[in-house]
């Protein structure tokens, strides 16, 4: 499958011919499900000489369809984290440009970024705005030695003791919907108030895996939560602490952010195709607190 820029042409339509179902030439859309080791890259979003997953992207595509291609995504990554539930749309008005075009991917892009599947989908699927929720999960180990060396780039490695019941605890009294200014960086007209639907640590092995769901992210916002509940974990906060600085409307300093490659994307929720348009109508409307 490949990608392009979004068409101003009529939607496509369909016809009987025959018995069988002949698609009409126009804009198609196509969602792509992709992953990526966030080591090597500065972030998804395409910056001037710096390599990102965006640019890596988009690059190979316009050269597979011979046309310049941009890309729509479910959530813009930072430099170091991860992906391996990320989701992407673009639009091309010839739908024969994405025959084959997973496998002649794998072929070009480098081994630390893979699309796993092209489909398309609705001309009203839209990869940021339609989203009901984003997944990520953050790891981390207490381990005396550190993280395993074939988990490093993965799982971060936390120098003490971590109570994981004090943490879920803390976790508990964030859930919900909240002015989160005090965990975001703040980016001019952004609203801070999103719906926190999960927040949980759970053990694996050696490590602990924090699962964090919600319904938009703001920036920073998964990490600065981290790092607030590692500060509970170790005993330097108290479970109370985190959402004492829910009242605050400014980025709170005492909110250590946790390291970035701890941290990957792991899933993106969308609803049933006769629901995408009236979803990513909401999803553009300014949030207010109880509004």
């Amino acid at each position: 499958m490949t990608t392009g820029s979004q068409s101003d042409e009529p939607a496509a339509s369909s016809a009987q011919e025959g018995g069988g179902l002949v698609r009409v030439q126009g804009p198609h859309r196509f969602r792509l499900d992709l992953g990526y080791d966030g080591t090597e890259f500065s972030g998804w979003a395409r910056q001037p000489g710096r390599r990102t997953v965006c640019g890596v992207l988009e690059d190979a595509l316009s050269l597979l369809a011979r046309r310049d291609v941009q890309l729509t995504v479910a959530g813009r990554t930072d430099t170091g984290v991860h992906a391996t539930g990320q989701v992407a749309h673009f639009d091309a008005a010839d739908p024969s440009e994405v025959d084959g075009l997973v496998r002649r991917l794998a072929r070009l892009l480098p081994p630390d970024v893979r699309v796993y599947s092209i489909r398309e989908v609705p001309l009203e699927f839209d990869a940021r705005f339609g989203a009901l929720r984003r997944h990520y999960e953050y790891r981390v180990t207490a381990a005396e030695y550190g993280a395993a060396p074939l988990r490093a780039r993965e799982v971060v490695a936390w120098p003490r003791a971590l109570d994981v019941g004090a943490m879920n605890e803390a976790a508990g009294l964030l859930l919900g919907e909240h002015d989160f200014a005090a965990f975001c960086k703040r980016r001019e007209g952004a609203t801070t108030v999103r719906q926190l639907q999960r927040l949980e640590w759970t053990p694996d092995g050696e490590e602990l895996v924090a699962h964090v769901s919600a319904d938009a992210f703001c920036h920073s916002m998964v990490r600065s939560l981290v790092g607030a509940l590692l500060a509970v974990g170790d005993g330097r906060k108290g479970p109370e602490w985190p959402a004492t600085l829910l009242r605050s409307t400014v980025r709170a300093s005492s909110v250590v952010v946790a390291p970035a490659h701890g941290l990957s994307l792991v899933g993106v929720d969308y609803p049933a195709d006769d629901q995408l348009a009236e979803r990513a109508e909401v999803t553009r409307r300014v949030r207010v607190l109880g509004g």
